[in-house]
């Protein structure tokens, strides 16, 4: 996601620069075709002018539908990191033991176990889906610590916060993350046999571990539910009808005034189709906002916030930092 004040003006143009330029090309051979040939194939603009009016408000209705997707998927990541300092906070008061050390190490055990289920969900939301955008994350120049980092296995990332032999219990797992909660259900149960915690406290902290499931939950449907790929379709079709009608009725325009005037049409033409095909490209590269693309949710960063979070809770030792903002992108 970018995170400065604004993208600058030359920067929006190179990443929408096809539809401009073949605005640019495509209206060129109009105009050539019309006073080469002198055929009167204009048209009115007042009919055009109607569907472009139809095709900015489908377009308005799929960049509201693809930013309700970006903005809910915030809103749980959000409540991702409230969940985890809630569940860090009482995982270190609300556990009872004489022994201060075997209690620091379990407390840290279950800390730690809580953080790899935020690598894992995050892992998992940033693989690739059959709808979504084809970009090689790993040519993502302008981003080169995501790259890296999106190139390592679950089990190098999880190696820190896990045993190797509870690795070996979920690397067969198609969901690691789930299993991971289930794990720490289990863990809470141990703890109440063992009456370090009580029956209260018990259920309380299985009550934050099914808010765990539900942000997991939501945003496993937000990743593996796209936008209806008809809303998507239509919108894109509709947008190729309409610019490829703008020359004629830019002509229709321009063709009574001077012979100069006319090579008007090119950049008028193309400054419309680059508009309405930039909108449609906001709109589809906000639908995916888990995606490993420029314009994504940053859940690395968001990762990499809790883990910081929860260690310094734990008074750990040789704690990160943050990911670095490169380029203005942060990940």
């Amino acid at each position: 996601m970018y995170v400065k004040r604004h993208y600058s003006f030359w920067m929006t143009v190179k990443w929408s620069k096809k539809p401009l330029l073949y605005g640019i090309l495509y209206a060129a051979v109009i105009v050539l075709v019309f006073e080469i040939t002198f055929l009167e194939f204009t048209l009115p603009w007042e009919p055009i002018s109607v569907i472009g009016i139809a095709v900015a408000f489908y377009l308005g209705f799929k960049n509201n539908s693809s930013y309700d997707r970006t903005w809910e998927a915030r809103k749980i990541w959000g409540s991702i990191v409230n969940n985890s300092r809630t569940f860090t906070t009482a995982i270190l008061t609300m556990v009872e033991t004489k022994d201060a050390a075997t209690a620091k190490e379990l407390k840290k055990k279950i800390v730690y176990r809580h953080i790899a289920w935020v690598h894992a969900l995050n892992h998992t939301l940033r693989k690739k889906r059959t709808w979504e955008h084809p970009e090689d994350p790993l040519k993502m120049i302008f981003t080169p610590t995501f790259r890296d980092n999106y190139s390592r296995e679950l089990s190098e990332i999880l190696a820190h916060f896990i045993s190797p032999s509870e690795w070996d219990n979920l690397k067969s797992k198609s969901n690691v993350a789930a299993q991971i909660l289930k794990t720490q259900s289990e863990t809470l149960q141990k703890l109440k046999e063992d009456g370090l915690v009580s029956d209260y406290k018990h259920v309380w902290l299985h009550e934050i571990i099914g808010k765990l499931y539900d942000d997991q939950g939501m945003c496993e449907r937000i990743k593996n539910f796209p936008l209806p790929r008809q809303y998507a379709s239509v919108a894109l079709w509709m947008n190729y009808v309409f610019c490829a009608l703008i020359p004629f009725g830019m002509l229709n325009i321009f063709e009574g005034s001077k012979d100069l005037y006319i090579w008007l049409t090119i950049p008028f033409s193309a400054l419309i189709i680059w508009i309405f095909f930039l909108m449609d490209r906001i709109g589809d590269y906000s639908e995916n906002p888990f995606e490993p693309a420029y314009n994504s949710l940053p859940i690395s960063t968001l990762s990499r916030s809790i883990e910081i979070d929860l260690r310094e809770m734990l008074d750990d030792d040789n704690i990160p930092g943050q990911y670095p903002v490169e380029n203005g992108f942060s990940m």
